[in-house]
């Protein structure tokens, strides 16, 4: 029977996940810890424990000002390690493509996208589908907010894991998807307008939706 592995960073994330999922015995949960680094190794490690076929990074995220809302559930299209490359005098930033060592980027399942799309729509979810960035430091200043939403037109959310999650999978050649729930938005750090409660209820959503299609 296929396997999919599930990867969030924290204990609340994965609870709700698990919440959502019940009994699935085709699906197994783990902790990526916070960060790319963190979220590769423990992604790594984890898929020697078991034969899976697809790995999710599932949490919540910050969703980029008209074009995510909190409590909208985002799919990654397209996972982007959106600081991994070098400043540059002449251009704002150059992305690794661009200097010859590797990539950037990686693409998700698009099957595996549409499908969680149609259910998550058809279970009354509002579904985004995107590029999701990764970052190691969150953005917590309009004038970054303003740079990444120029750099990445069709990105609707970021985290801090999806990329490196997917970098394990891909040295398996394992499918890879990213899913979020939008907590906040994304510029200056304003706690008060958060709604971490709401995300982790639409991560048990997300849940239901993967159990659904695993089955």
């Amino acid at each position: 029977m296929a396997k999919t592995l599930i990867m969030t960073a924290v204990e609340v994330e994965k609870e709700a996940v698990e919440r959502g999922i019940g009994e699935g015995q085709n699906i197994d949960v783990a902790l990526c810890g916070v960060g790319p680094a963190q979220a590769a190794a423990r992604t790594a490690f984890a898929l020697t424990k078991d034969d899976y076929n697809m790995v999710i990074s599932a949490g919540i995220a910050g969703g980029f000002k008209n074009r995510a809302a909190i409590g909208d559930v985002v799919i990654g299209e397209r996972l982007i390690a959106a600081d991994l490359g070098a400043e540059s005098s002449t251009e704002s930033f150059l992305p690794i493509d661009e200097l010859g060592f590797g990539s950037n980027v990686i693409a998700a399942d698009a099957s595996s996208a549409q499908q969680m799309a149609i259910r998550l729509s058809e279970n009354g979810q509002k579904v985004r589908t995107g590029t999701i960035v990764t970052l190691s430091t969150v953005t917590g200043t309009e004038d970054t907010a303003t740079m990444l939403m120029q750099r990445f037109t069709d990105a609707y959310a970021e985290a801090m894991e999806g990329f490196g999650v997917a970098t394990a999978a891909a040295e398996k050649n394992l499918s890879v998807l990213e899913i979020r729930a939008v907590s906040n938005l994304i510029g200056p750090r304003d706690k008060e307008n958060w709604n971490i409660k709401e995300a982790l209820a639409t991560l048990e959503k997300v849940g239901v939706a993967i159990k659904e299609i695993s089955e």
